[in-house]
């Protein structure tokens, strides 16, 4: 096995691209990564994708973004994994690095989800639970969380409000990255005063819908550019578990985020006191708090005693969401996984602004597809 660098990083703002096609959303960090990495040519290209045949009609995407994008004859493969495609096809990518089948690898995450009107869209991300069991009842993903935070609330006592911080520390994050699609501050108050949705998760609970994406060129580490830090990929992981939540032993404890997250551990060398920082995957606040638990920050219940402690802020124990998250730069679902890896590695090469962590040289990405199903996990380490 060869170490495994990112060598390049590009990535478009997030919103609605209404007179953007798919091809060109791709394209736009696509070069931006191969510039970033000084490189003309790849041996292989990856497309992370959840939704591109259901919203927009066209599969078939590796060959139609090499194609595009002047990288005909190459190998080129489309990856899903529900929400967690983007990390998917990243540690596709990894797996031919590491492995000596490619030398440089180009990894795209893309979605193009608001052409679509909302309901079409929700019922397109409903196809990521269970279609016989949760979707045939109605259960939207906005209603699987709803009774996840609500079943939480119970066992441990919190209140609704409880939750603001996870929304209050992303958008002030969020208000600091050019690429992230809400440019707004969320208050405590404002986020009592939010719209429910799915009672208890109101609309500062739960990430946008929208268009975005984001690219990584990866190569053996001693491959990396001299004019960047060298970011290595010491880790990556997957785990998985039951799509239904029914079928779990416990709907609150995310195994496969816990078993994701601690193989990741073993393969870098690391625990969870030594991640400097952490990309989590808080579609909903509730996952949020779930997923801190699940990865060793937190004991069981007390996600949400962390937040409210101000320990996930960017000066904190450990900071989350720190270019905004999914809350507030935005969660194109197929590429969201790939956005968390590019905000690392500006976070571990010190290019993160007003965001920047001090003396970042360890962080930790995880991607989940479903309300938990697919869970993927990267720690990323400035060489």
């Amino acid at each position: 096995m060869r170490d495994v660098a990112i060598i390049g990083i590009g990535q478009t703002k997030v919103g609605e691209h209404w007179d953007t096609g798919l091809r060109h959303l791709a394209l736009e960090p696509l070069l931006a990564a191969l510039h970033d990495a000084e490189m003309e040519r790849v041996d292989a290209l990856y497309v992370g994708n959840m939704l591109s045949g259901e919203l927009t009609g066209q599969e078939h995407l590796g060959a139609l973004v090499a194609d595009f994008a002047g990288l005909r004859g190459i190998e080129a493969v489309k990856v899903e994994a529900a929400c967690g495609s983007g990390a998917a096809a990243l540690r596709m990518g990894y797996i031919a690095v590491a492995g000596g089948m490619a030398d440089v690898v180009l990894v795209v995450g893309v979605e193009k989800m608001t052409d679509m009107l909302g309901p079409q869209a929700t019922s397109a991300l409903a196809m990521a639970a269970d279609a016989d069991y949760e979707v045939a009842q109605g259960a939207s993903f906005v209603a699987i969380n709803g009774l996840l935070m609500r079943r939480y609330m119970y066992e441990y006592g919190y209140r609704q409000e409880d939750f603001a911080p996870f929304a209050v520390n992303a958008h002030a994050n969020g208000m600091n990255n050019p690429y992230a699609m809400f440019h707004i501050s969320v208050t405590p108050e404002s986020y009592a005063r939010a719209r429910m949705i799915a009672d208890p998760v109101n609309l500062m609970d739960s990430a946008p819908i929208c268009d975005g994406a984001a690219a990584v060129v990866l190569a053996p580490a001693e491959w990396s550019p001299s004019s960047s830090a060298p970011v290595r990929i010491a880790a990556s992981a997957v785990a998985t578990d039951a799509v239904a939540l029914h079928d779990r032993r416990d709907p609150l404890v995310l195994e496969g985020a816990a078993l994701s997250a601690y193989k990741a551990y073993e393969q870098a060398g690391v625990g969870p006191g030594e991640i400097d920082l952490f990309e989590l995957h808080d579609a909903f606040s509730i996952m949020a708090a779930l997923s801190l638990e699940a990865a060793g920050f937190a004991r069981k219940g007390e996600g949400v005693r962390l937040a409210l402690e101000g320990e996930i802020t960017t000066q904190g124990r450990i900071p989350v969401a720190t270019m905004g998250g999914l809350k507030a730069r935005g969660h194109p679902v197929g590429a969201t996984g790939v956005y968390q890896v590019v905000e690392l590695v500006q976070q571990l090469r010190g290019q993160a602004g007003a965001n920047q962590v001090a003396n970042a040289r360890v962080g930790m990405a995880q991607n989940i597809g479903g309300s938990g199903a697919t869970v993927i996990t990267h720690i990323l380490e400035r060489a």
